[in-house]
């Protein structure tokens, strides 16, 4: 493999930069652009040190004084010798640097490419290099835990247990298919229907924690509806911590959908701001109800909004009967003002109704509370394995379907060659997901969506 070099800190001014470089070379590079301070060659560096001294430039003047901290393959975060030059943190400082190391030799990395090599490498297995970039991005405890869980394994664990299983049932099946006239106990169909059936459940159970590992890494899409000067924008700018959306009490000061995303303990709402619900003569007012009504439907959070301080009026009722069973809370806004509406008007409708005043903030950590309760209430526990992507989703329900297929070719009395192929794909799939049979293209998917210098 080629030596490989990349700035692995964040692209922005800082106290210091990270130059990674990686590779059969990786301490010959160092060597060239960087000079100890002791005199001592960086050849002559054992594995988890470091080293004071200077980065020169090709004419032989000084750069910066940097700390270059020196891995011994395979005792290295790629498996390679790899070499870390620290460096004061200015952006055109540390570009300066890697450019000298890739003069000194090294070619540039691809997004991904030290942890790819990590992969490769058989430091980690598929799944622990896809948390790596859950890490970098988790934005709350609960998805830190899950990320972390995912990186020690836990996913891994549990398809691999799956995995065990099914090896063990197509050796069953070959010994018995293959060698018939040996005295090998014959695969009996009913217990091999309940040892599938047991599996299929396993990694349904196994599948269902996609959703609240999607919560937590993308948010939920939340819409902010109601009629006309109920509050809606108040609430969305409580919510976000600023004015982002434009508060009158002019019926129809909102026409567009305003977006922001803001987090309230574990979750992140994809909150969108709408325009008051009502028949209206203004033909683009109209085209903003038209709007609000579609984001209604695609929303997996509603938070409609009703006026405390007024009876149930047609609008809102209209708005109750669109919403349906679908997940939503029921907000009673302007509590601070009076109320002539009661919760009890609501709760028949929805699951929660929560008093609130967008103006004061009053209420806020009961709805808070509310969200917790409709999303996080019955959540897995991220110590035992939560799928963080799609792909890992995609090959855990490929497999079932496998399964599935298997059990019902047992119960037609299919030949027994027929549900080997059928959990011979099955075990495929799930080793594709641990990396352990994973196709080249599906390993370049996976780094695609890393950055440069991890």
């Amino acid at each position: 493999m080629s030596t490989i070099a990349a700035i692995s800190t964040p692209n922005a001014v800082g106290g210091i930069a990270v130059i990674r470089v990686s590779g059969p070379d990786a301490l010959t590079v160092a060597a060239r652009v960087f000079t100890p301070a002791n005199g001592k060659p960086v050849s002559g560096m054992a594995g988890y040190t470091c080293a004071y001294g200077t980065v020169l430039d090709q004419d032989g003047n000084p750069v910066d004084d940097v700390v270059l901290t020196v891995f011994r393959a395979p005792h290295s975060y790629t498996g390679e010798d790899t070499a870390e030059l620290s460096c004061h943190g200015g952006l055109f400082l540390s570009r300066q640097v890697l450019r000298l190391c890739f003069a000194a030799g090294a070619e540039p990395a691809q997004p991904g490419e030290f942890t790819k090599r990590a992969f490769l490498a058989g430091k980690l297995s598929l799944t622990q290099a896809e948390s790596v970039m859950d890490l970098i991005s988790a934005q709350g405890d609960a998805q830190l835990r899950c990320a972390r869980s995912l990186r020690e394994g836990a996913v891994f664990r549990r398809i691999h247990s799956c995995t065990d299983q099914l090896v063990v049932l197509l050796s069953d099946l070959a010994a018995w298919v293959d060698y018939p006239e040996e005295d090998i106990p014959s695969v009996e169909p009913d217990a091999l229907d309940a040892s599938l059936t047991a599996l299929h459940a396993d990694l349904s159970a196994i599948a269902s924690t996609y959703d609240y590992g999607r919560i937590l890494r993308e948010g939920i899409n939340t819409v902010i509806v109601g009629r006309p000067n109920v509050g809606k924008s108040t609430l969305m700018n409580r919510l976000s911590g600023f004015e982002r959306s434009i508060v009158t009490d002019i019926a129809g000061t909102t026409r567009d959908v305003v977006e922001e995303s803001v987090r309230l303990g574990d979750l992140t709402l994809r909150l969108s701001d709408t325009a008051g619900l009502r028949d209206t003569p203004d033909r683009i007012e109209q085209l903003g109800v038209e709007i609000a009504y579609r984001r209604l439907e695609e929303a997996e959070l509603i938070l409609a909004v009703f006026d405390s301080t007024a009876p149930l009026l047609p609008q809102d009722r209209e708005l109750i009967s669109r919403i349906g069973k679908r997940r939503a809370v029921a907000i009673c806004n302007k509590s601070d003002a009076g109320s002539s509406l009661t919760p009890d008007e609501l709760s028949a409708h929805f699951a929660y109704v929560i008093p609130i005043s967008a103006k004061t903030g009053e209420g806020m950590e009961q709805l808070s509370s509310a969200l917790h309760a409709l999303f996080l209430s019955d959540a897995p526990d991220p110590q035992a394995g939560v799928l963080s992507n799609e792909r890992q989703k995609l090959c855990v329900e490929r497999a079932m379907e496998h399964i599935s297929a298997a059990i019902a070719a047992v119960r037609s009395g299919e030949p027994l060659d027929c549900v080997t192929v059928l959990l011979d794909d099955a075990a495929n799939t799930l080793l594709e997901l641990t990396g352990e049979r994973a196709t080249e293209a599906v390993v370049e998917q996976v780094f695609a969506r890393f950055c440069v210098g991890k």
